[in-house]
């Protein structure tokens, strides 16, 4: 259970970085930047992968995709934090199972039971009423978390596909992505340094390691997390959806102070209830 809980601590602190960090740096582009230059070291020296034994029969495709929309999606997760807080925007990654599930019934047939469409009928309109301002509000950038959803879904179902090519380990195949992932942000960072001249700069170095080492430790713990409950893996699943909704929302509410409507509310109850029924749907 540790393990569990210490993925859901990282995972919820990485929004809460990208939070403070709006006070303090330029550019999300360098802090993603960074960030992988962390992750890449971590995961290097965890898990020991074995270069040399990606071949040319590797997935390149899949990682290519995957190295692109990682650090995409996690631009957009920020984006999206600035705009719409840590509440709804943990909610809405969390949300994102629902692509991996539709994918699994409309692309690979898997059978399709009541639970996961009374998941599905729920979750949809939780995602409406957390997303939802009021009208005279012009602020409401809702697309940004609706874009994080998507992206996530769209890149849980590609890990997903890597997860079935046994002839390297998962750790390998991660290292490689996270390469990838690193030189297209170093390609923006170049661009912005090039044309929109803004300089690389100690503030965004400090984000991008903190965000790095959490989001590696997030990854590691949930790895762990799913080794201890190896006979048991929906626990595993549902703690931590259900774990980041819930401290992200009171992280988001009690100490960022952030505003939710009673409609806002009863959508993350949905969210909620829409997590435990696919939960149940899959044990």
């Amino acid at each position: 259970m540790l393990y569990l809980i210490l993925s859901i601590i990282c995972s919820v602190t990485v929004g809460v970085l990208f939070k403070i960090s709006r006070a303090y740096t330029s550019s999300n582009t360098q802090i993603i930047a960074f960030n992988y230059i962390f992750a890449l070291g971590l995961c290097y020296l965890s898990f020991n992968p074995n270069i040399k034994a990606v071949g040319t029969s590797a997935p390149w495709a899949i990682y290519a995709i995957i190295g692109f929309l990682l650090p995409s999606v996690f631009l957009l997760l920020a984006t999206s934090i600035k705009y719409m807080g840590i509440v709804k925007t943990d909610a809405a990654q969390r949300l994102s199972l629902f692509i991996p599930i539709l994918a699994a019934w409309l692309l690979f047939g898997e059978e399709f039971n009541m639970l996961k469409i009374g998941a599905l009928l729920v979750g949809f309109p939780a995602l409406l009423l957390l997303l939802t301002k009021p009208s005279n509000n012009t602020e409401n950038k809702w697309i940004y978390p609706a874009a994080v959803l998507i992206g996530f879904g769209v890149i849980d179902i590609l890990f997903k596909q890597i997860a079935t090519y046994t002839e390297l380990p998962y750790t390998t195949s991660l290292f490689v992505i996270f390469g990838i992932a690193f030189l297209v942000t170093i390609v923006a960072v170049r661009y912005e340094n090039t044309h929109e001249k803004i300089k690389i700069t100690s503030q965004n170095i400090f984000f991008g390691g903190l965000i790095g080492i959490f989001n590696f430790g997030n990854i590691l713990f949930y790895l762990k997390a799913h080794q201890a409950f190896a006979k048991n893996p929906s626990t595993v699943f549902a703690g931590m959806n259900m774990g980041v909704i819930i401290i992200g929302s009171l992280v988001g509410l009690f100490i960022f102070k952030e505003k939710l409507s009673k409609i806002n509310f009863v959508g993350l109850f949905l969210a909620l209830v829409a997590v435990i029924l696919i939960v149940i749907s899959q044990t």
